[in-house]
């Protein structure tokens, strides 16, 4: 068995206005910095070996915290194709029924020329299992689409409807994995917030 934290980076311009950020590099905003300046991950977990998405918001922010991690491209946000950068109300008013029938397929939906959230879960998997290889506790600083994939390893959420757990983006998602039960929920929504 082997423990593992996920972090979400802070925000950026794109979440303050309700972009797609996808694989787009957006950099923490201003109040996304001083959101994280606020945050301290819990000392039990920072002798752990840490890792971030290659993504500069995840970089910046494990900088912030503090923390000295290594790159992990696996763990890079969902690609969102032609919705990346566009707000829920433009892709509904460019890609009208598409959208909307994509938008119901949960762990399947694809957007055009992006990847599947079923994709994405694939590749966090592989990325958990060689980490957890190694035998010690890791944790990352990545994204929220990739915090879902390991919450749907963990519950078999097929991404239809909202999440089994409210998640807390302030806070730091504990998993252990299994090599022969996989991923589990050991802690949720620990919170970072000084």
């Amino acid at each position: 068995m082997t423990s593992f934290a996920l972090i979400r980076h802070g925000p950026t311009e794109w979440n303050e206005q309700h972009r797609l950020q996808g694989q787009s590099d957006i950099p923490l905003s201003k109040k996304g910095k001083a959101t994280v300046g606020c945050w301290q991950v819990p000392s039990e977990y920072t002798t752990w070996k840490w890792y971030a998405s290659p993504m500069t918001r995840a970089r910046q922010t494990a900088a912030i915290l503090g923390l000295k991690p290594d790159p992990a491209p696996d763990i890079v946000e969902m690609h969102w194709g032609d919705w990346e950068g566009k707000t829920r109300a433009e892709i509904e008013e460019e890609f009208g029924d598409s959208f909307r029938t994509r938008s119901l397929q949960g762990i399947d939906m694809r957007p055009p020329g992006g990847e599947s959230p079923r994709e994405v879960r694939a590749r966090v998997l592989r990325w958990i299992e060689s980490t957890a290889d190694l035998g010690k506790p890791f944790g990352a600083v990545a994204h929220q689409g990739i915090i879902r994939a390991a919450l749907s390893l963990a519950t078999g959420w097929e991404m239809i409807g909202p999440p089994p757990f409210a998640m807390d983006w302030a806070s730091v998602h504990i998993f252990t994995y299994h090599k022969t039960g996989g991923v589990e929920i050991d802690r949720f929504n620990v919170s970072l917030e000084e």
